[in-house]
């Protein structure tokens, strides 16, 4: 049984050419890698690769600063390491999030599961907090060294390890980070409205990040008996629970359960999702799972893009023709709504750009553009000018319905380049 120990444990279960899979965001174990970091400056270790998605805090390793040592395979681009990857120190890897664990352990051989923790329980067993994502999957399938944090909250579903089954464990108490909810403006709640009007009482929501989804949860506030099957907890969640919008009655899947895979949020959240027996969180490879997202009626699923062209393609992870993030869950969770029996999903985001001067809807995708969401799966496109429903329409049909929730100075423009790629 494993106890306690000093960092520097860690790496006696470190080889040369070991892979690492660490969680995402507020699961990355920071003293551990801090210790791993300084044994690649000093050449104790050699060929070590760090597979993660969104990785929250900045590190030398990431920009190439032991490129033989120590280097950081990316499964999501975040803010830290979008530069990284465009400079060319970081790898990125192609990827829906239900398939991330699937992509780690082919890719791996015989990775150590390095990833912070809440303190064991009772019975000894440590709950992997605000991150089951792809980590939970490895769960007696790999070795384990755990990172303990107190501040860690204790949160329940398909994230438990037994202390039996860990390498070792460290402890390293420091406050989660927090990313406070974007600011939502008049174009948000417009296009909130528009969404929230088309959700019945009793769908099962998922919503994705920014302030879009934000707003959209905002305007919820007055359904009854929501459902909610996401990726994603945020600091909206919160607030739809207390209000008695969320309760899950009518889900098919973990009745009565908020379900996700992460939260990321304020301390309000963190708060909110300690020893929380109504919150479930559950490994990517289920909750993203778009086979079982089908089964679930009334599915709703909510996402934001960066632009989407005539035919309803929509570019969500490239912008400028330069990787910008990943795929994430949005394919799977459209494609679980296309399926599900009164499923819905909404592809939302802002008309314009750059102040008014760039549309977002467009007639084709410049060069380097990567295709999210493809137009044989996207469903409805909402801008605060409306809604476009593209599910079984015909090509001349979409772009007239695109271009009508185009900004109004873009139109003439759209319409004539409709023309003349023989669309309309």
């Amino acid at each position: 049984m494993a106890v306690s120990a000093s960092a520097d444990a860690v790496l006696q279960h470190i080889r040369p050419h070991s892979d690492l899979v660490v969680p995402l965001a507020n699961g990355e174990p920071t003293l551990l890698l801090d210790t791993i970091e300084a044994a690649a400056e000093r050449g104790d270790i050699t060929g070590v690769a760090v597979h993660q998605m969104h990785a929250l805090r900045d590190r030398p390793y990431l920009h190439g600063a032991y490129p033989d040592r120590l280097r950081h395979v990316s499964y999501f681009l975040s803010h830290v390491t979008r530069p990284c990857y465009l400079a060319g120190t970081v790898d990125l890897v192609p990827n829906h999030f239900s398939e991330v664990f699937s992509h780690m352990n082919g890719r791996t051989n015989d990775p150590l599961i390095i990833a912070a923790a809440a303190p064991p329980d009772r019975h000894g067993y440590f709950s992997l907090g605000v991150s089951a994502d792809y980590t939970s999957s490895f769960i007696g399938r790999a070795r384990f060294f755990l990172e303990v944090n107190a501040n860690m909250p204790r949160t329940f579903g398909r994230n438990q390890i037994h202390v039996s089954q860990v390498a070792g464990w460290v402890q390293n108490d420091h406050p989660l980070v927090e990313i406070p909810p974007p600011a939502m403006d008049r174009l948000d709640h417009t296009i909130a409205g528009f969404v929230a009007d088309r959700i019945p009482d009793g769908a099962c929501l998922q919503t994705g990040i920014g302030a879009i989804p934000n707003a959209i949860m905002s305007a919820l506030a007055h359904h009854r008996d929501l459902g909610v099957h996401t990726e994603l907890l945020s600091d909206g969640l919160v607030d739809l629970v207390e209000q008695g919008a969320v309760n899950g009655v009518r889900k098919l899947h973990n009745r009565t359960k908020v379900v996700g895979t992460f939260a990321l949020g304020t301390q309000r959240l963190y708060d909110f999702l300690h020893e929380n027996t109504a919150i479930e969180l559950w490994s990517a490879r289920y909750v993203n799972d778009p086979r079982l997202l089908s089964r679930e009626r009334n599915f709703v699923s909510i996402n934001a893009t960066l632009s989407v062209d005539f035919l309803g393609q929509c570019a969500s992870e490239t912008l400028g023709g330069r990787y910008y993030s990943s795929s994430g869950g949005q394919v799977d969770f459209a494609r679980g709504a296309m399926y599900s029996e009164g499923g819905q999903g909404f592809i939302v985001l802002h008309s314009t750009a750059a102040g008014g001067s760039v549309s977002r809807i467009v007639p084709q995708f410049g060069v380097g553009e990567v295709v999210t969401n493809s137009k044989n799966t996207v469903d409805k496109v909402v801008t605060e000018f409306g809604v476009a429903e593209l599910r079984s329409k015909t090509v001349r049909e979409r772009a007239t319905a695109l271009i009508a929730i185009a900004h109004p100075e873009h139109r003439d423009h759209l319409t004539a380049e409709a023309k003349r790629l023989g669309y309309v």
